[in-house]
């Protein structure tokens, strides 16, 4: 299968000691690009300098939901900055908001949405949305700071086919991760059934939410093509068309050409 991980976390500390040897399984797999995600101002650095020495990785600057509390002016400049003269940098995110853990007070995380939002339109770069008990909120705003202008793609979508629908309609892409394979997946494979072919993308979000077999492991982008068969088999489609369907969809999110 040709595959593309749209959502990683590749620079965390979990890949310090062999991450050359999680980028050969991932090839190996048939994954032909991955984009590495930053969620803080260390972080958007880390993924900086990463994507600029490995040529099938990408990486996203953002402030996520848990760390909007910390967030200050000088970290907005320079993800503005890195967007602007970084060509690895293909989108903004992880942003969005979270009620389930309130890590930061809602007040900041609203804020912050926003003013990400407002950097990634000047900068005409896609979000990477994260959502969490928070799903009329993030679409209201996404829908009031005009999302269609620059797109962007719900990570890890959590919601039933009404939430899939109302993303679709602002112009989003759906992103499947590793919970469509449990056994306890509820919604999730109605929605991988539902989402149209040319909205659907995958993503690892390693090293979290490890597909089925591998619960309780260190995720890796290798796995993504467990997750991209398995949703074939919920959409009755061939697995190796439905993977160039699904890279073809990265490629286009992230504005990248992908081989």
């Amino acid at each position: 299968m040709r595959l593309f991980d749209t959502h990683a976390h590749l620079h965390f500390p979990d890949f310090a000691d062999d991450l050359n040897a999680v980028l050969d399984r991932a090839r190996a797999a048939g994954v032909r690009g991955m984009v590495t995600i930053g969620t803080d101002r260390e972080t958007n650095r880390a993924v900086v300098a990463l994507a600029r020495r490995l040529p099938d990785v990408w990486a996203t600057v953002g402030i996520h939901p848990h760390d909007a509390g910390e967030a200050r002016e000088a970290d907005f400049e320079e993800m503005e900055r890195l967007a602007r003269d970084e060509p690895k940098v293909v989108g903004f995110g992880e942003m969005g908001l979270d009620f389930f853990r309130n890590l930061s007070p809602p007040d900041a995380q609203r804020r912050v949405f926003r003013r990400q939002i407002d950097i990634a339109r000047r900068a005409r770069k896609p979000l990477v949305i994260h959502c969490r008990d928070a799903h009329d909120e993030t679409l209201a705003i996404l829908g009031g700071e005009r999302v269609a202008e620059v797109g962007g793609v719900m990570h890890c979508f959590s919601g039933d086919v009404e939430i899939a629908r109302r993303c679709l309609d602002l112009g989003l892409f759906i992103s499947l991760a590793g919970p469509v394979t449990y056994k306890n997946a509820r919604a999730l494979p109605e929605v991988a059934r539902f989402v149209p072919e040319d909205r659907l993308v995958v993503e690892t979000d390693c090293p979290y939410l490890p597909p089925t077999p591998h619960r309780g492991q260190r995720n890796e982008p290798a796995y993504v093509a467990l997750t991209a068969e398995h949703v074939a088999g919920l959409r009755g489609a061939d697995p190796e068309a439905l993977g160039d369907a699904l890279t073809t969809n990265g490629a286009k999110l992230f504005g990248i050409t992908v081989t």
